[in-house]
């Protein structure tokens, strides 16, 4: 039986303890995030993976982005991470933009067809950023089943969900809408494979070099992001990412995420 809890005010103890102990015992726990809601699971147990592709009606083809609490986390989970990389990094985290990385090697999680990369994010949503910190990286893509649109509060996504998911957070109309913005920063160049919330101007204006898929790139018309996802996700699990809102929405698969017209596009954040 599904439970909902409020993820506002003070009292968040309930709602912070209720979604520890559902992602310890790898259930599936809906959390608000900056961009769009976002369906988590713990990203080290593949089983609960497999339950967050399965809810969504997901395959394996489109791994989940993985949020991260803080920006320091970086190195833990990417390997060979750029200078522009970690300018981006440091620039728009937390916020609306999901990394698509080199994960490291020596990391025991399987988050689907990822080919070696991962997508990760830092969700500017003070209480999900909090419940990171308890649980470590989650794997998030937004709420909704695929091809639906992506859950804006807590009761679209229980709709769409339904018993799948063993808690709700109840954090009231997400503020942000549009998805994150993927950047595959496993080339010799950052390069955008989803356009949202973040444009390409305001990535240039940090990191002149970015590239564009195609440099009349439109935003995605849904919303979901994979990253992040997010969730993406914030946030929202991954464009192609060599591959994974929100988010949410990592890896080298989807961004191509998913097909950038899909909200979840690698996700969600």
């Amino acid at each position: 039986m599904s439970e909902r809890f409020d993820f506002t005010g003070d009292e968040l103890a309930p709602a912070y303890r209720a979604a520890v102990d559902a992602i310890e015992a790898g259930d599936l726990v809906v959390l608000p995030t900056d961009t769009v809601y976002g369906i988590a699971a713990d990203a080290f147990k593949a089983d609960a993976v497999q339950r967050l592709l399965d809810a969504k009606g997901r395959g394996r083809d489109m791994p989940p982005p993985v949020l991260i609490s803080v920006v320091e986390s970086l190195d833990a989970l990417a390997t060979d991470v750029p200078d522009d990389g970690r300018k981006l990094a440091q620039e728009f985290w937390p916020g609306p933009l999901t990394l698509i990385c080199h994960a490291q090697t020596s990391l025991m999680w399987d988050l689907g067809e990822t080919q070696g990369t991962v997508a990760l994010r830092v969700p500017d949503h003070e209480n999900t950023r909090e419940l990171l910190s308890r649980t470590g990286p989650l794997a998030v893509s937004s709420a909704n089943k695929s091809g639906q649109p992506a859950a804006m509060d807590v009761y679209d996504a229980e709709e769409q969900l339904q018993e799948s998911v063993a808690v709700y957070l109840d954090g009231g109309q997400v503020s942000g809408g549009e998805p994150s913005t993927i950047v595959d920063i496993t080339g010799d160049t950052p390069r955008v494979v989803r356009l949202g919330a973040l444009t390409l101007e305001q990535l240039r204006a940090v990191v002149p070099e970015v590239t564009a898929q195609d440099e009349e790139a439109k935003p995605a018309a849904d919303a979901e992001p994979a990253a992040d996802a997010e969730p993406e996700d914030d946030a929202e699990p991954v464009g192609e990412v060599k591959p994974t809102e929100e988010p949410v929405e990592a890896s080298k698969s989807e961004t191509d995420d998913e097909k950038p017209t899909d909200p979840d596009v690698r996700p969600a954040d």
